[in-house]
């Protein structure tokens, strides 16, 4: 269920990067993966953090797409071979084997991991396509399981590391 998640919001997310795309001359290329759940409490998944997962995946693609400096791709080609995957963010490269495959720049992914309903933490990887070597990216640790946290933590990600000047 949740890597269906993931390759939902792609759809979504290319008509915003197309119009991003044309307001910046020089955008990387960036195939988006998605974000993973990573549930390390005792606690079941709940149908909450399902939409919170993709209300956050959105957010990120959003804001890469919105900032001009990157073009999201469509990645439904290589989305079959990537729901194999549980975490597309530790998967031994399968990250740069899709972009590489898709004509991408980058590869994109990341996850958020619950310890408890008051600790989280996200974690972003941009990662060169061809080498694999990992070129921006950023984590935070977030405190409350709600929208609004999660949503906080995407944001300060993309404002203090990887959209800073």
């Amino acid at each position: 269920m949740l890597n269906c998640l993931r390759a939902t919001f792609v759809s979504v997310v290319l008509s915003a990067s197309a119009s991003s795309a044309l307001a910046d001359a020089d955008p990387r290329t960036v195939a988006y993966l998605g974000l993973t759940f990573l549930n390390t409490s005792l606690e079941p998944v709940s149908p909450d953090e399902e939409t919170r997962l993709a209300m956050a995946s959105d957010q990120l693609a959003e804001g890469l797409a919105g900032s001009g400096r990157y073009a999201l791709i469509d990645t439904a080609p290589v989305a079959s071979a990537a729901g194999r995957y549980q975490n597309l963010a530790h998967c031994n490269g399968c990250d740069t084997r899709f972009a590489r495959a898709l004509g991408a720049e980058m590869a994109v992914t990341g996850e958020i991991q619950k310890t408890s309903n008051l600790i989280l933490h996200i974690s972003i990887y941009m990662r060169d396509a061809e080498s694999g070597a990992l070129v921006n990216g950023g984590s935070v640790d977030i405190r409350s399981n709600t929208d609004e946290s999660w949503l906080r933590g995407i944001n300060y990600i993309l404002k203090n590391r990887i959209l800073r000047e």
